[in-house]
């Protein structure tokens, strides 16, 4: 393995570890329907040797990741919407947020 592809499953790896918890279950699931992945599991986590996955998995985690990061790109505009019309709603009734 060069250097560029540990670099890249190094990208993918922390991509990972920054996702949610239930984003993290989902890769998971992905893992866990290939029967012949090897899961390591303690009481910190489950760990993975991503150099040890073949590509098409890989490539599976990735379209994930990517799929994630689209839904949070499109939910951003709309929470922001939300929290203005919060706001304005309750500054307009004389109110705070957390009333």
């Amino acid at each position: 393995m060069n250097t560029e592809e540990v670099h890249h499953l190094e990208d993918i790896k922390h991509k990972v570890e920054k996702m949610t918890k239930s984003n993290q279950l989902e890769i998971l699931k992905i893992l866990n329907s290939h029967k012949n992945i090897k899961l390591n599991e303690n009481k910190s986590g489950v760990y993975v040797n991503l150099s040890f996955l073949p590509s098409n998995i890989v490539k599976e985690i990735e379209n994930y990741i990517e799929y994630v990061n689209i839904q949070e790109d499109s939910l951003k505009p709309i929470e922001i919407q939300k929290d203005q019309f919060k706001n304005t709603f309750f500054m307009d009734n004389g109110l705070t947020p957390y009333e």
